[in-house]
């Protein structure tokens, strides 16, 4: 379950080391374009933390070296198969999904995840500097009242932080964290009917309500007393 963390080296290793993974290399060869000694010290100068946007974690198997067998089909051989990749990702082993289900199809619950990308990056990228820019959770229940008391969203940062904290304690340079989002806003292609917000935002009024795991998190941060005890 770490393809989420993997994941992350074709993006972050050109821009931190000036050059692509080795797997892809090997894979892509002359495909990839290559950076000059100039362009590598003015990558690795110019990075001064990493930002991780993190939701939740998928089963990953690789199609190169094993037999695939998934509903994805990245295994398939095509045109595509740059841009898709060389792996197969799924959210359930033995008909057993990976974690509690959300408003988003391909985004389950998993909080240790958390402190395995944190630790991935901490280890390849040498404990450079990292902020968690984006963490969240969008029930999937439609009732008003599910979104106002939104106990599962609580549920899912305590959980989340739970694991960013272990890794921190275990020496994650780990400068801030980011809840997703303040208010429900437009979600890309999903539009209103994902949220994330710990506001509801009347969709007549544009009037904006606190949920329940805003005042949690408030507490949260002020590290009130009433934070165990008041959001059941």
């Amino acid at each position: 379950d770490r393809a989420l963390a993997f994941n992350i080296a074709w993006i972050l290793d050109p821009v931190v080391f000036g050059d692509y993974p080795p797997e892809m290399r090997r894979y892509h060869g002359s495909e990839l374009p290559r950076f000059s000694p100039d362009e590598r010290v003015l990558l690795r100068d110019s990075i001064d933390f990493i930002g991780l946007n993190h939701y939740a974690s998928l089963y990953a198997k690789d199609c190169i070296n094993s037999r695939c067998i998934c509903n994805d089909s990245s295994c398939i051989q095509g045109s595509d198969r740059a841009i898709r990749g060389f792996v197969c990702t799924t959210t359930e082993q033995d008909g057993v999904p990976i974690g509690e289900p959300t408003g988003m199809s391909l985004s389950f619950v998993v909080p240790r995840g958390m402190e395995e990308i944190v630790n991935y990056t901490k280890k390849r990228y040498h404990n450079k500097p990292m902020f968690v820019t984006e963490n969240g959770y969008s029930s999937p229940y439609k009732s008003f009242e599910d979104y106002q008391h939104d106990v599962k969203r609580i549920n899912y940062h305590k959980s989340y932080l739970a694991f960013l904290a272990q890794a921190m304690r275990d020496g994650a340079d780990v400068r801030g964290y980011f809840i997703w989002s303040l208010m429900d806003d437009f979600e890309w292609i999903n539009g209103y009917s994902l949220r994330y917000g710990l506001y509801h935002v009347d969709p007549r009024t544009l009037n904006r309500i606190p949920k329940l795991s805003a005042n949690w998190y408030r507490d949260f941060l002020r590290n009130s007393n009433s934070l165990n005890k008041n959001y059941i």
